[in-house]
Order: C-alpha cells, then structure tokens, then sequence
C-alpha cells in the first residue's frame, strides 16, 4: 500500500511540475487590466486544474485496479503453498496424470472385463497411436500389495541370494524351504507363490537361480513336488549372465542333497524339452521322480516375440506335459517377474475364456501383483498378453493326433453349418485373413530393387531378408529377394527364394555361396507354357562364371520326377587361393504351374532325399525355389515342417504351420488346393509309414 501511494504522489509532481514555467521562473505578477482579461485568465487556470485532476483520478484508478489484482495474485500462491505444491517436474506429471484419468476424478481408473466377441475390437481402439491406450492402463496397475514386507528377503543373509535386489518376494506369499539345522535362513529362496485362474498355488514364480542359490533350487522342486519347470530366459542375453546353468548337460550331477541325470534332450525351433530323473539323497527310502524342464528359446533379448504362435504352442505342450496330481508348475526367467508374469497370466486368461467367454487381463495382473511385486514388468508384455488372447479366440487349437487326422477330414469336407470342426475352405479362408506388412517391404520397394522382382507383390519382409555383403562401391548390391524360413527344428533352417531372373543368377550364387548352402530344391520348370519362370542358372555341361563364382556340373541324373545335379561351386577373389564346395540340387518335375502334383509320394521321397542329403553335409539352410517363391515354395517348406512334426510327436497343425510360414513371406501356400494338398500328403505319409510307425 506505501508503494502505491509513494506512486500516486510522485505522479501528481510530475503534473504540477509541467504547469510550471521553463527554467523554475515564477508566473508573473498580475497587473492592473480590464475585466475580460482577467475572467479569461481565471477560465484558463480553472481548465488547467480540472485537467490535472482529471489526470490524477485516471491514475489513481489504475493504480488501485493494479493494486488489487496484485493482492489477488498473492493469496494464489500462498494457498497453493499451503497444499505444498509439488515441484516443476512433480507438477507437469501431476497434470499429466490428471488428464490421464480425467474420465474418473473420484480415483484410479476401472477396467471392466471384456466379452470374447468384443476382444478383437478392443484390441484394435488399444493399439491405435502406438499402443496409448495400453500404455494407460498399464501404467493404472498398482506395483503391488501395499501392506506387503520383505523382511525375510532383507536379511543379511539372504541379501546375496538375491539376483536383482528391488525384486524380493513378500513375507506373506514366499515359498518357505526346510530349515536345514544349523545354517540360518536357509528356508528362504527368491520365489513366490502364485494363484492360476482358480487353482490356489498353481504357479511358483522364480528367479533365474544364482550360483550360490541352485542347491535351494532343487530343493525347491523335491519338496514341492513339482514335475514341470518352464524357462522364459536365455543363460545369457546381450553378453549378461541372465540365468545359472542349473542343470547338467548329460550324465547326472548333485546339487546339495539332489541327485539330478539327464533322462533326454529333444530340441525344437521355439523350445527345448529335457527330461531329468531327480532322487533326494537325505530321504533314502523315496522314489525318485521325473522332471521336466521346457524352456522356451525364442524370447528376444528385449521387447516380446514376434508373433505369439510360438507361446501358444509351449503352453499348450506345457499343459500336456504336466501331471496330475504333481505340485506347482516351476515358471522362471531371470528375476521372475516378466516374461514370468507374462507367462502364468495367458494361462490364467485363456482358462477364463473358457469358463467365463470374457477376459480381464488388468484384473488379473492386480491380484497376481498382490503375491509377487511387479508381475508383468513392461506395457509390451502387457499389450503381448492380449495378441496371444487374441490368437487364441480368433483360431483356437488347431492341433490334431494323427489318429484323428482321416476324421477330420471327413468332417471338413461335410457341408453341415452347425459342426464345430472348420471345412478346410473355411480354414484357407481364415489363413487369408493374415495380414501383409507393406510397411515392412521398404528394401524390396526401392526402385534398384523392385527390379530384382519376378512378382511384385512376392518381395521377402526387412525383418528376415536374407543380405548379401555389398560389393564395393555398389548400392543395394546386399539385397536378393529370398527370405529366412524357420524349420521345426532350427531357425533360419530354409531360404525362400524365387527362381534366379538372368540378372540375378549372379546374386543367387553369392547367397548359396555366402549362407554355405549344400542343398537347392528346384519346383519349377525353366519354363511352362511357353513362359520363362526361371533363368537356368547352372551349366548343362562344363563350367560357368558368374563374378567372383564358377559353377560346374559334375553330375546330372534322373530318378522318378526327380533330378538330382551335383555342381563343384568355386569361390575366387584376386590373389586369395580359391575355395571349393559341393551343392546338390533336387529338381521336381512332377509339379505343373497350375495345379498340384498328382500324389503325395513323390514329395514324401523328395523331402526324404533332402533330410538325408542335410545330413550328411551340416544342416545349413535349404534354399528353396520355385518361380516366384511363394505357392509351390511355401507348400514345399510347410510339408517337410509338417512331416518332421509327425514323426517326432504323432501331432500335426497343417493350419498354424502355413499361418506361420505367411508370416514370414507374403503368400506362402497360394492356393486352396495347395493348402488340401498338404493334408492329402499327410494322409499319404501315414499310410505308407502307419504298420511300423504305430501312428494309429
């Protein structure tokens, strides 16, 4: 208030002061003159102070009108301060998090339980402006059971136990050990508890043992009775040690007072299955028991993987896998609490699918939270939870015994609306509906490279292109239009390719050369119906050079449909000594450009000459040619897939192995009729193998 007034006084001297003579002379004595002089003084003096005061009225009203919004501003601020209003960065997260949950002020958000019909919708409205609204309702998820402790976690001798020290189970849900006599704490390990849908302890969640915490492992699984461990981690990711090598890798090896032999080892493309027969040397008299450790392998080191295909199918195996009446299900990964958590919730989820035909993911999360802190740790795991739901609705278990297989298709080819089983077209239908990645063909669509095409709309993916080393100085010399294809057993095990143009044949020989490729599977002719469908990029007879590679012919016989060429393929870069290698290509010729072939047998003996030849040379990749790499290719690379499967587990899944093969190159298995053909040849392949095979 004294700064305003000193304000207005200094103001009203301003004014004055300008009424005043120049150089502070006085006004000049009045002298004697008439009247009218006078009164016309008096009117100009009168005019001059009502100005002035005029002027300090104006003044003076601005300066309360200021004074008042000034008073205003500050009792602002000091209220603000008496909620202690956080700082700059605390107040933009604030507001941030208050325009996140703008829709319920009266507390967290809610999300309410979705119908199975609704899913694919509602997964589609979560995924849009790359995955925001997923983002948001993760991040709605409490971290975990606010009243939980760690006290028993805490102590110092557990400490070392630990491999992640901010990831402890609670006191209250933490899986107790025998008390060993004599060594304190030694009934703790970093494991948890963990509810499935509606079984009480289905689940323990694990970290990835420690060296020092193995011997507690096994203990673990003796007393808990548990038959099945599932591993979600590789040993080690990006150079890290993730997990302990538990396990040994053949023979038998003891871990404290367990005695653990490898039973058997079976290897397959997503994941590995080994059998131990595992005894307790401290309880004598007890049988030993068989356990099984499935580990899934195809976790990339970070994000989820690609496609959840491969999960589905684990889980399933996991089920299948586990008995009765055994104790909780083992599930680890490194600190066990996000491809873990990931895990044990699509489980849970998909038996709530079944019971209930809805899916609540977030409500799940929150009571599996509630046991162990920060189960599912990431919104990419989060939103993974709902693709692999979502596969799961849209095609559900495919998988048939091969007992099953004549039934089915019967049943597929009835024409009744009400059967449960898919007609075959229905199935092809379905495969159609996968969806091509354009955004993910931007090598293939470069100009330099779209004429390296055969077909335009056949162009392999970004992700899984198969890259030649560049040549000096060329652009876009790394690029062929051929695509990795994983096998049943080995990833990357095929190359899709199309058939070589005459100004690729040169690129089709440095890839052999470059992937170390012993075997070419050819399904094509040079050319059908006076059309060329692919360059003869071998020499009928004696040697050929193409670059820095000479190909010559060695050999070049018939058997049934099939022409089975040997090439020596010679590498040579200037002064280098020259390297040599052989490569056998199998040419079918008992398959037209339109159509199938005739019968199965000729590709159950083509897909046998190429396994034994793999054999026999290291099992690097196959490529695999047909014109444009894609219908009769595919067909090829899902039967010898499907085959393999049949003979190493009596199962088979002719609509997930093409569906897969669509995934990583656009159009494998063109047609209908190919996609019936892979089932005819399956048909086929029982028959023929069924008396000693006990297939049936």
């Amino acid at each position: 208030m004294e700064h305003s007034c000193s304000l207005l006084l200094l103001c009203v001297s301003f004014l004055f002061a300008q009424a005043l003579p120049p150089n502070g002379t006085e006004f000049p004595k009045p002298t004697t003159t008439t009247n009218s002089t006078e009164e016309n003084n008096l009117h100009k003096d009168l005019l001059t102070s009502l100005l002035i005061l005029g002027l300090v009225v104006i003044i003076f009203l601005v300066l309360v009108g200021y004074f008042f919004r000034f008073r205003r501003h500050r009792k602002a601020v000091v209220t603000s301060g008496d909620k202690k209003m956080p700082n700059g960065i605390l107040e933009e997260q604030e507001q941030q998090r208050v325009m996140l949950l703008s829709r319920s002020p009266s507390g967290p958000k809610k999300y309410f339980p979705i119908p199975v019909e609704n899913l694919e919708e509602e997964i589609r409205i979560r995924s849009a402006d790359e995955g925001k609204l997923f983002r948001e309702e993760f991040n709605s998820l409490t971290s975990g059971y606010v009243q939980g402790t760690f006290e028993m976690a805490n102590k110092e001798e557990n400490r070392e136990k630990n491999r992640y020290p901010n990831i402890l189970p609670y006191d209250h849900s933490r899986v107790i050990l025998t008390q060993i006599d004599g060594v304190p704490a030694s009934d703790y390990i970093n494991a948890s508890y963990i509810d499935g849908y509606k079984e009480k302890n289905k689940f323990i969640a694990a970290q990835g043992p420690k060296q020092e915490t193995v011997n507690d492992f096994w203990r673990m699984i003796w007393e808990q009775k548990s038959a099945i461990i599932v591993m979600l981690t590789n040993l080690k990711e990006r150079k890290e040690e993730k997990c302990y090598q538990y396990w040994p890798d053949q023979g038998c090896w003891t871990y404290g007072n367990i005695r653990v032999s490898v039973e058997d080892c079976i290897v397959l493309v997503d994941y590995t299955i080994r059998k131990f027969c595992v005894q307790s040397l401290h309880d004598g008299c007890k049988a030993p028991r068989l356990v099984t450790q499935l580990h899934f392998t195809s976790w990339p080191d970070f994000g989820v993987p690609f496609t959840p295909i491969g999960m589905l199918k684990f889980l399933k195996k996991v089920k299948a896998l586990n008995p009765a009446h055994a104790g909780p299900i083992v599930v680890h990964c490194s600190a066990g609490v996000g491809r873990t958590g990931t895990f044990i919730v699509i489980d849970a989820i998909i038996d709530m699918m079944h019971a209930e035909h809805k899916v609540d993911v977030f409500e799940f999360v929150s009571r599996i939270r509630n046991q162990r802190p920060q189960m599912v740790q990431t919104d990419m795991q989060y939103s993974f939870i709902y693709q692999a739901l979502l596969e799961y609705y849209l095609y559900g278990d495919t998988e048939l015994d091969v007992s099953s297989l004549e039934k089915h298709l019967q049943t597929s080819h009835n024409a009744a609306p009400n059967l449960v089983k898919l007609g075959l077209e229905e199935e092809f239908k379905k495969l159609t509906n996968v969806r091509i990645m354009k955004e993910n063909m931007r090598t293939g669509n470069l100009p330099a490279n779209m004429k390296k095409a055969r077909v335009i709309q056949i162009i392999p993916y970004d992700f899984n292109r198969v890259i030649l080393s560049m040549k000096r100085g060329q652009e876009y010399t790394d690029y062929i239009n051929a695509s990795f294809i994983d096998g049943y057993r080995q990833k990357d095990y095929f190359i899709a390719t199309q058939g070589p143009l005459p100004h690729t044949v040169e690129d089709f020989w440095r890839m052999v050369w470059e992937w170390k490729c012993h075997t070419i599977v050819m399904l094509t002719e040079v050319q059908e119906r006076e059309q060329e469908k692919c360059c003869q990029y071998w020499p009928s007879e004696g040697s050929v050079t193409h670059g820095e590679i000479t190909v010559e012919i060695k050999s070049d016989s018939l058997l049934d449909a099939i022409s089975v060429r040997d090439f020596l393929v010679t590498y040579s870069q200037g002064n280098q000594e020259k390297q040599s290698r052989l490569v056998r290509q199998f040419h079918f010729h008992g398959w037209p450009e339109i159509g199938i072939p005739a019968e199965g047998k000729g590709m159950i003996d083509l897909i046998a000459a190429v396994q034994k030849q793999q054999q026999q040379t290291g099992n690097h990749p196959i490529t695999v040619h047909c014109s444009a790499g894609a219908g009769r290719t595919g067909t090829f690379i899902a039967l010898s897939n499907i085959l393999e499967r049949v003979k190493a587990e009596g199962l088979l899944d002719v609509f997930q192995a093409v569906k897969s093969l669509r995934l990583q190159r656009p159009h494998m298995v063109q047609t209908l009729e190919q996609y019936e053909f892979c089932y005819r040849v399956v048909q086929d392949f029982i028959d023929i193998f069924s008396d000693y095979a006990n297939f049936k």
